[in-house]
């Protein structure tokens, strides 16, 4: 019997080992595993083991949010096409895109909530959250679905663009009958075209040269202001 015992406490860390590894689908499984971690950049694994993703999780207000865009600084140019904006582009842990499909994966398997947050370069913050964020798969285009608007002083700017397909500029899918992309400068969610231009040209504040390529959130700032900073993130509804 103690020889069991000895073998048993021998062979426990080679046990442990062969346990297969936590391989969270998204920020809000980091989070509830240790919600002692701090805001940073993460793996996640969308689709599983094949699919390694890195992103950045912030880990405030509630915590498990996961960014999947980001400007603050205007070191990456957003004006992108098709494929860059399906396999994400930038880096996690300043300016990105998370990816089409990976973003269309978390919203598909966990229902998801969204928050917007922004700044202006008066140093000023606004906010607007989304109860319900859904894109659909490849196959519609990944059409976004989105409501349940709560203000937090920005006004909502999004619900403008609900229904409708991504679009770049080598793929209009808008419902214009120009090219919102080539005309904004950016990739969205445009209609015919935007209340918000989240991916357009970084700019710096008040500027209407050109008429709205900017960073704009609309019912915040208007439509010729460019922000300062603008993320864009999701987790599972609580």
């Amino acid at each position: 019997m103690k020889l069991v015992s000895v073998v048993l406490l021998l062979l426990a860390p080679l046990l442990v080992s062969c346990q297969p590894p936590v391989m969270p689908v998204d920020c809000s499984d980091i989070y509830n595993n240790d919600n002692s971690r701090p805001s940073g950049v993460y793996t996640i694994y969308p689709k599983g083991p094949p699919s390694v993703v890195q992103v950045y999780c912030e880990m405030d207000g509630g915590g498990g949010w996961t960014v999947f865009q980001r400007r603050m600084d205007g070191t990456v140019n957003f004006y992108r096409d098709w494929n860059e904006y399906y396999n994400g582009f930038g880096n996690p842990s300043g300016e990105y895109w998370l990816g089409l499909e990976a973003l269309m994966v978390l919203t598909q398997v966990k229902k998801s909530e969204l928050l917007v947050d922004m700044e202006d370069f008066e140093g000023h913050k606004a906010s607007a959250r989304y109860s319900s964020f859904l894109v659909d798969p490849a196959y519609f285009s990944y059409k976004l679905h989105v409501s349940g608007f709560s203000d937090g002083g920005a006004g909502d700017s999004l619900s403008y663009h609900n229904g409708v397909s991504f679009s770049t500029f080598d793929q209009d899918l808008d419902r214009w009958n120009g090219n919102c992309a080539k005309s904004h400068l950016g990739g969205f969610w445009y209609r015919d075209c935007h209340n918000t231009n989240p991916n357009g040209v970084y700019r710096r504040g008040a500027d209407n040269t050109l008429d709205a390529v900017g960073v704009e959130w609309a019912t915040w700032k208007g439509r010729n202001y460019s922000l300062k900073a603008i993320s864009m993130k999701i987790r599972p509804v609580q």
